[in-house]
């Protein structure tokens, strides 16, 4: 075996560093691969998708609160599509193809076009952000996701003027989704352009250094952290900018209990249950709900002079 200096290696001979991060992934890839056949179940469902998301920043604008473990926030999930149970995403949603994967972004646009997630990965450096989640469930979470700002997906279409709301469109394949007639498939939610350009708002790819599990939204979902969880939609396939409000999914199915802002708001309450406490999920006692879900600061002076009441 011919073993050469550091100072006899030339640099054509050194391996790229996006061809060694490729070949190490593929690497994983094969053996998670093997794993999954010997073992089977959702449990190796993290593994068997696993990419080296590479090195990550520290956002500012996580929050230091003790992470939800790993096993909760990929155990514990809403994702009706693979239904209704907490337990039935990370039960069924392995049944999922994420790879090829692409987003159309269309609508009112300078330059509509179709991302891959190698193009998807190459919009904004990733990070880590450590956000609260709070369901409408009076449950919440604390997660480290890894993703980029929405913002710099939607400049790089180049919104134009009349642009005023940002839709989401869901993958919806009956062929492997064990869906019910909870909703009317496929999931739509919709936020308005300012909140979409929100620094706060997050594309996510992953969660705890790892590229997402199926079952929390793989391989791209969206994260509105002052909102209920609802709003941020998973396996997102079509992003559309509009002039007018779009219809979203709980909005259509129930308007009088899940409103289209959804803001986290503990003085109004959901027409069965009260939104004033929540329950963290691996704790007891329940705490109090904060407004915004704690994120007021940043985000109230979007609704400035709006009834929070009416527009709930």
């Amino acid at each position: 075996m011919l073993i050469k200096r550091a100072a006899d290696i030339r640099s054509s001979e050194i391996t790229a560093p996006a061809l060694y991060a490729d070949r190490r992934r593929f690497l994983r890839l094969a053996g998670a691969g093997a794993a999954t056949l010997a073992l089977g179940g959702p449990g190796q469902l993290l593994a068997a998708q696993a990419r080296d998301l590479g090195p990550l920043a520290k956002s500012p604008f996580s929050t230091p609160e003790e992470l939800t473990p790993l096993k909760d926030v990929t155990r514990y999930n809403n994702f009706y599509e693979f239904g209704t149970d907490k337990a039935d995403p990370a039960q069924y949603a392995h049944r999922m193809k994420t790879e090829p994967w692409t987003v159309k972004v269309e609508g009112l646009v300078a330059k509509p076009r179709s991302f891959d997630l190698d193009q998807l990965y190459k919009i904004a450096p990733l990070e880590e952000r450590i956000y609260r989640l709070r369901c409408v469930e009076a449950w919440s979470m604390v997660v480290p996701w890894v993703g980029f700002p929405l913002a710099a997906l939607l400049k790089a279409v180049e919104p134009l003027g009349s642009a005023k709301y940002v839709e989401f469109v869901s993958l919806y394949d009956p062929k492997v989704m064990n869906t019910r007639p909870v909703l009317d498939w496929p999931y739509r939610e919709g936020l308005r352009l300012d909140e979409a350009m929100h620094p706060l708002t997050l594309m996510a790819v992953g969660l705890y250094g790892e590229v997402l599990p199926n079952q929390n939204g793989a391989p791209l979902r969206l994260v509105v952290p002052w909102k209920y969880g609802f709003k941020s939609a998973k396996s997102i396939v079509t992003i559309r900018l509009t002039d007018k409000q779009p219809n979203t999914s709980w909005n259509d199915a129930g308007p009088s209990e899940y409103g289209f802002y959804s803001n986290v708001n503990p003085d109004v309450d959901h027409p069965r249950w009260s939104q004033a406490k929540e329950r963290r999920i691996g704790e007891f006692l329940k705490r109090k709900t904060l407004p915004f879900n704690g994120y007021a600061e940043q985000v109230a002076s979007l609704y400035a002079g709006m009834d929070l009441r009416k527009n709930f």
